[in-house]
Formats: structure tokens, sequence, C-alpha cells
């Protein structure tokens, strides 16, 4: 009869995404997830193999999470351009409510291991292209409704929107006085609705 697992996989997934996700691939140690995720060392080896392994899975986690929310979040909003104007402005409001903000955990990555461990960065690769393509599905959205003009490159539009976030992600990790944040986010979101002047023809929401 086989032993139980004596933890949560999902659980340790998330205490190891958190701890990934602040100190780094190559400064968290193995004492870090020990502690962190209240498994000993062959423990950790055996539900995930081995470091690389559990980095890998903490990425494919954050990043689901992350893609979930934002369709979520598009889902709820009262036209596909206004959600996506929204989610700008949300950065700002989000670092109004304190927590601590950190930069995108695949960019940290890219930082962290691009000539070190080229495996890990060519998968925080993959992983921002399926975030960006999240981003075009949201602009194919405001198109089909007829909010972008017929000729709008949703792919070129998503990797502005990309790098839009990103900006915003980095100025909430420098701890930039939040009214510039807020500012900052305000044109980005203007820039999005913007959008909507290249269709005079219909009704703004």
């Amino acid at each position: 009869m086989s032993r139980p697992t004596q933890y949560d996989r999902e659980e340790a997934l998330q205490k190891a995404m958190l701890i990934f996700w602040k100190k780094g691939y190559h400064a968290t140690s193995l004492k870090d997830l020990e502690k962190g995720l209240n498994m000993k060392p062959g423990s950790i080896y055996c539900a995930f193999s081995n470091k690389e392994n559990l980095y890998l899975l903490a990425l494919e986690l954050y990043v689901g999470r992350s893609v979930t929310r934002f369709q979520a979040h598009m889902d709820q909003a009262a036209s596909p351009l206004t959600g996506l104007a929204e989610y700008l402005r949300g950065f700002a409001r989000n670092g109004a409510n304190g927590g601590a903000p950190q930069v995108c955990m695949l960019t940290k990555t890219l930082v962290d291991v691009t000539s070190t461990a080229p495996e890990i960065a060519a998968q925080a690769k993959i992983h921002l292209k399926q975030i960006r393509q999240a981003f075009a599905d949201g602009f194919a959205r405001a198109k089909a409704a007829g909010e972008l003009s017929e000729k709008a490159d949703c792919a070129h539009l998503a990797r502005r929107f990309q790098a839009a976030v990103t900006a915003l992600r980095f100025e909430l990790h420098l701890e930039t006085d939040q009214t510039d944040i807020a500012a900052l986010a305000e044109d980005l979101a203007q820039e999005i609705e913007a959008l909507r002047s290249e269709r005079p023809d219909i009704a703004h929401p």
C-alpha cells in the first residue's frame, strides 16, 4: 500500500512561486525552499525532481493565474476596449492598496537566467508570448465588437500593451510616487481608449 502524499502540491507550488518571485532563481537556496515549503530536501526532490523543474512549474503557475485573472477581468468589462484600458488603470489602484508589488516574474527571470540557465529563459519567453496572446485576444474581441478599425493589427497592439503593463509594474516595484503612477496609468489607458477615434461611426460607451 503506497504512503499518502504528505503535502498539498498546489500549496507547495504557490509557496515556491512566491519565494522564487521575490528572490530569483539563483538567489533562492534549497534552505529557502525547505523553510518556505516546510518540506525536507528529499521530499522536495521526490515531488519536483530538482530546483530547475520546480522553478519551471512555479513559472507555469504564475502565468496560468495571470492569464486567468486577465480573462476574468475582460469578461466583466463593459466592453473589450474599456476592459483593456481599465486593466492598466488597475495597476495604479492596486498599488494604492499597499502590499508588495513586484516586477513581472517572467521579466525578472529573463534578467536573472538568460546567460546562466538557457532552458528556463527559453520557457520564460514562451510564457511571455502566451500572455501577449491573451492581450491580442482582448484586442481581437474589441475589433469584433466594432471598437477598432478593421485594419487594426491586434498582435502589434498586444505588444505595445504588454510593454505598458511591464512599465507600470516596474514603476510600482521602484515605489514611484503613487500620484505619478496613477498619471502614467491614466495616460496609457487613454491611449487605448483613443483607438476608438479611428471608428467615429460608433458610439463611445
